[in-house]
């Protein structure tokens, strides 16, 4: 068997040790320029580090093993890696040939060109993939302040410390929305405009570092759970927002929750998109989802 072991930030050789212990494995260092003559591929790091290689990995086709490492690590925790000991174990059994690697879904996000001399839905650039959740709106906000704390800070409570700053001067927005769903009848054909403070498209139940924002997303249902938070005040919202970690804010009045499979929005002003906790582009945008895109080696995956 033959793997490559991409590290991320923060992460070492040292880090590798423990899974080279399996036996009867060759190794290579880096991203692989094809797939001849591997079987997997290791990724040490959070959901940064995964999301900057998701256009790869999807080309490769090889199973991937994520080995949380990072500061925020919500896509492992999504599938059931809680630590390196559990991507240890997941390792040792897909090598002992004790388990397979299945396939989950990635979201996708097209950035949509707005000049009147293009015509309506051409697409600006290459579309993007995430593996969490994408937001517009405060949860942008929130995501650029928190990429500016330092690390160890990001990895306990960044996303919640940066959301008082992130409320300093932040305006809800006019969110232009249609949705369609496969399997969804209660996703929305067209809505009319609506005024919102974010709207985050979640292929994971969690995003923020834990946050159950999505609590019924599933990773193979081939759907988006759209979570959007109208205007709401601020006080308000900063009492409410523990609870995001229980999943428990979708009995407020002032959240609207469906699935689909493919949304596209529009805003009264560009905003920026974050997904993954990494900026992408500018609204407008077309999200989707490409169903089992990608190979997992894991223990089992949240599915509720």
């Amino acid at each position: 068997m033959r793997a490559a072991a991409i590290l991320g930030l923060g992460s070492s050789a040292h880090d590798l040790r423990p899974f080279q212990e399996a036996a009867g494995v060759e190794w290579e260092i880096g991203l692989p320029a094809s797939r001849e003559q591997l079987d997997a591929i290791l990724i040490f790091g959070g959901d940064g580090t995964v999301h900057r290689h998701l256009g790869s990995l999807v080309k490769l086709e090889l199973p991937v093993l994520v080995v949380p490492a990072g500061s925020g690590n919500d896509f492992a925790r999504a599938l059931g890696l809680l630590g390196v000991s559990d991507s240890l174990a997941a390792w040792r059994k897909f090598v002992a040939g004790q388990s397979v690697a299945r396939s989950v879904d990635l979201g996708t996000i097209n950035p949509l060109t707005t000049p009147a001399s293009v015509l309506p839905g051409t697409l600006a650039a290459e579309r993007k993939y995430f593996s969490c959740a994408a937001g517009v709106g405060l949860d942008g906000e929130i995501a650029r302040r928190a990429n500016t704390l330092p690390r160890w800070m990001r990895a306990h409570g960044g996303y919640a410390l940066s959301l008082p700053g992130a409320l300093i001067g932040f305006q809800p927005f006019n969110l232009g929305l249609s949705a369609s769903s496969t399997t969804n009848a209660d996703a929305p054909n067209a809505q009319n405009e609506q005024r919102v403070v974010a709207a985050v498209f979640a292929n994971t139940p969690y995003y923020g570092g834990g946050m159950k924002i999505a609590p019924r997303a599933q990773m193979d249902d081939g759907e988006l759970d759209v979570c959007l938070i109208r205007e709401i005040s601020k006080r308000k919202l900063l009492g409410v927002f523990p609870s995001v970690y229980f999943g428990k804010h979708l009995g407020l009045r002032e959240v609207e929750y469906f699935s689909a499979s493919s949304v596209r929005i529009e805003t009264d002003r560009p905003l920026d998109v974050y997904a993954d906790g990494e900026y992408v582009t500018r609204t407008p945008i077309e999200l989707g989802v490409e169903p089992k895109a990608l190979k997992i080696i894991a223990p089992s995956f949240h599915s509720l």
